[in-house]
């Protein structure tokens, strides 16, 4: 098993994710929001993610279709974590906030992915 920690910049949450396999990509989305943000994005199963500290301390932020869930920090405004329209079941962690991604970054593979161009997104 590979834990990975995590927290937002005051420290006010924390979590880890918990996999069966190392981290070795993550995803660049370009929609609007994820550019702003900076985001690195990693998958993690409902079963993989546990927040230790702090859910109370989450905002939720949407836009858009509202299919999308965003959480950050509501003291330190630094997003940790979100479930994207692709997968709404699943979670997508912010890895700039992982405590390992300055050791992780250099062998990440960077998956990028066209939010701007999002089909939940179009009108009928």
């Amino acid at each position: 098993m590979h834990d990975y920690p995590g927290s937002c910049h005051c420290g006010a949450v924390r979590f880890v994710v918990h996999r069966q396999s190392p981290i070795a990509e993550a995803v660049e989305c370009d929609c609007s929001l994820c550019t702003k943000k900076g985001v690195l994005l990693v998958g993690a199963q409902e079963a993989e993610l546990e927040i230790v500290q702090g859910q109370d301390d989450l905002n939720l932020y949407q836009f858009g279709s509202k299919t999308a869930h965003h959480w950050f920090c509501k003291h330190c405004g630094i997003h940790v974590l979100n479930r994207p329209r692709t997968a709404p079941e699943r979670y997508a962690v912010n890895a700039r906030v992982l405590d390992a991604f300055a050791s992780l970054r250099p062998g990440l593979t960077i998956i990028p992915f066209d939010g701007q161009n999002h089909p939940k997104d179009r009108r009928a």
